[in-house]
């Protein structure tokens, strides 16, 4: 129906349609068709996958030598050894305590230059990707790393554990008793200082590879998930002084084998052990001086992770085939080996996508404009013509601008902490490129700040990306099974793959959610439509409005149905075409950024439909749909009938605009079954 001035007795007859539909609508019985939903969600979890899970982007091998970055970053790499660790690459195949290396050996002299070649040289090896190719893939080409010089090998002054104890509380773990001292940095630089210069005037960054292992991808492999308890470490991976305890703290829980928590923690001055694939996560730190934003996930009280699988700065870092235990394993070609692309935050902040390529809107004037309508490809690939990288809702006004109220950390571990978000961000995830190793294809929604800094509250940690969690509910995964008796271990609500479901889906049925209400912030987002193109990019079609203002546009809407053969092995159906009789306002250019006439367009509607007779149930593959102004769009209802009930039923469909509520219809339709 069209919106026209409403009199008091049609004021009454619209509130009387609205209560007994309501009433018709919530009595829907929820029955399972043989109609698969159109966008499923389809996790994967990341102990599943393999190399077989890559899929090139269309059109792109970003890893390519022929390619050539707008900005060339240059990388002197540096390997070093220890007087009580040579390098493992180098030992024979299989042979080390851990299990490694994983291929024939290297010998001394060859190993810089063999991981020089790793890290930026397509290989078998390293299964054509490279550190190269990560960053000329999320910049589309204006930033690649152009050269990987080798350096060394140098031998250290100390032994391993003299500068891997001194970290996270383990100073006084050695085997001669005196207090570990010094990060490993000065000694290595010293070394090859004096042999080749200061290798700081030719290269952006110094890459230290450092024989043994990175402690961040062992502790907890080869402390809780190997031993029972601290107790029953054997003394081959005890301390070598057979009087101390044969277990050592480390970083996020009291306990792992000394073997394990005497090697060192790669940090972002670039220096990394043997099994370690989170250079690409460093050079993050190092290149954009951005920091991380994962949390501890072991530490109680927890606390929810920032973004977990989704971004390459928290533990998207450790994606990668066979998941997270297994990133110990040399050459790192496992876990963290295919960190995760980089959220639309982070690529608007270094410059990755041009400003025509996103959508910037803000909240105050979502309620003047009326309700925005686009579609965003997937981030791993280029906007599709018409098409937007992302889309950023500022959430303006003064401070606070995230008017979220704040809960308490140490109560909920679901808790962002501080309400000092300054903006939404929306953009689309598929499994191509370096999001192939992400567990899902989906909408990606999260708030964001516009300068990190901590969240607060117990177990606090720095955080600019929250992830906003369609499944927020406990995965209920195993993390591991505990050695001895099996029991298993389940992951910790603070674990990063509890977001391996996070992301919002369009249409009913699909195991997540297709819309996303910020009640405090006064925002409605809709997953509308997905899309995919002739080459298999993905895109969605998303909607955003204002819950304070429908904008300046009339909204109406009509209902018909429409006549279609139905053959005796499809479901029973009705199909509907439902008109947007709504008028347009003059687009202002000054509410949005982009082709505003277009994207303010558009009305959504929410379309539900119910049956009469017990038994009988009705079954919607979408329930929103966007139409724009004077279009015509059409649904359609299966129908699944009770064999005993009544030959006569009424089919209802009801349609109500997002935008006014008000512009509604309620359309009975008298069906009979065939005989």
């Amino acid at each position: 129906m069209n919106k026209q001035p409403a009199t008091n007795n049609q004021q009454l007859l619209l509130c009387l349609l609205l209560l007994i539909s309501t009433s018709l609508f919530a009595q829907q019985e929820k029955r399972v068709f043989n109609i698969p939903p159109i966008d499923p969600q389809i996790v994967v979890d990341q102990d599943l996958m393999t190399w077989k899970d890559y899929k090139l982007i269309p059109g792109h091998n970003w890893a390519s030598p022929s390619l050539k970055p707008a900005r060339s970053i240059r990388i002197a790499l540096v390997a070093i050894d220890f007087p009580d660790q040579p390098f493992v690459i180098t030992l024979p195949k299989h042979s080390d305590p851990f299990g490694n290396p994983q291929i024939d050996p290297v010998p001394r002299e060859k190993v810089a230059q063999f991981y020089a070649d790793f890290w930026n040289t397509p290989s078998e090896v390293n299964h054509g990707q490279t550190i190269n190719g990560y960053w000329m893939e999320q910049s589309r080409g204006q930033v690649g790393v152009a050269k990987i010089v080798a350096f060394g090998p140098y031998r250290m002054p100390k032994n391993l554990w003299e500068y891997g104890c001194n970290e996270w509380g383990q100073a006084n773990a050695t085997p001669t008793g005196v207090p570990a001292r010094g990060r490993m940095e000065r000694d290595c630089d010293s070394v090859w200082k004096a042999e080749a210069g200061d290798l700081l005037k030719n290269y952006d960054a110094i890459l230290r590879i450092y024989a043994g292992y990175d402690e961040t991808g062992i502790w907890q492999e080869f402390g809780e998930m190997k031993f029972r308890s601290k107790e029953d470490i054997p003394a081959e991976w005890g301390n070598p002084d057979p009087t101390k305890p044969r277990w050592i703290k480390t970083r996020y829980v009291d306990w792992t084998s000394w073997k394990a928590g005497a090697q060192q923690w790669g940090l972002s001055s670039m220096r990394q052990g043997e099994n370690s694939g989170t250079i690409t996560h460093e050079i993050g730190h190092y290149l954009f001086r951005t920091g991380d934003n994962n949390n501890n996930p072991y530490v109680q009280p927890y606390r929810r992770v920032g973004s977990g699988p989704w971004d390459m700065m928290d533990r998207g870092s450790f994606n990668g085939p066979e998941g997270p235990h297994s990133r110990w394993k040399v050459p790192a070609v496992a876990g963290a080996s295919m960190p995760a692309g980089l959220m639309l935050r982070q690529k608007m902040n270094f410059k990755f996508v041009s400003d025509n390529q996103v959508l910037i809107l803000n909240r105050n004037e979502l309620a003047r404009s009326g309700l925005v309508v686009a579609t965003l490809t997937a981030r791993a690939a280029d906007p599709l013509p018409g098409t937007y990288a992302g889309i950023v809702v500022r959430l303006d006004g003064d401070a606070p601008q995230d008017r979220a109220p704040e809960t308490d950390p140490a109560q909920d571990p679901l808790s962002p902490g501080k309400s000092t978000f300054n903006f939404y961000s929306v953009e689309v995830v598929q499994r191509i490129g370096y999001d192939s190793f992400t567990p899902d294809n989906g909408v990606l929604i999260a708030k964001n700040k516009d300068r990190e800094g901590p969240n607060g509250g117990p177990n606090g940690f720095n955080c600019f990306n929250w992830v906003i969690d369609a499944h927020p509910e406990d995965i209920q995964m195993t993390d591991y099974l505990k050695p001895g008796d099996g029991t298993p271990v389940m992951r910790t609500p603070a674990d990063y793959r509890q977001l391996n479901d996070a992301l919002f889906h369009t249409g009913t049925n699909s195991g997540s959610r297709a819309e996303w209400i910020d009640t405090p912030n006064r925002l409605h987002f809709y997953i509308i439509d997905k899309h995919t193109s002739p080459d298999g990019i993905l895109s969605y079609t998303v909607g955003i409005r204002s819950l304070d203002g429908p904008g300046p546009q009339q909204h109406g809407v009509t209902v018909i149905p429409v006549q279609k053969p139905i053959t005796p092995d499809e479901i029973p159906s009705v199909t509907y075409a439902i008109t947007n009789t709504g008028k347009p306002a003059s687009a202002d250019s000054t509410l949005i950024s982009g082709p505003a006439g277009t994207l303010l367009n558009n009305d959504i509607y929410r379309v539900l439909s119910n049956i009469t007779g017990e038994g009988n149930a009705t079954h919607l593959s979408n329930e929103l749909i966007a139409i724009p102004f004077g279009e015509t769009r059409e649904v359609t209802v299966y129908v699944s009938f009770d064999e005993k009930g009544s030959q006569e039923m009424t089919l209802h469909l009801r349609v109500t605009s997002e935008s006014d509520p008000t512009a509604t219809v309620l359309f009975p339709l008298t069906i009979r079954k065939r005989k």
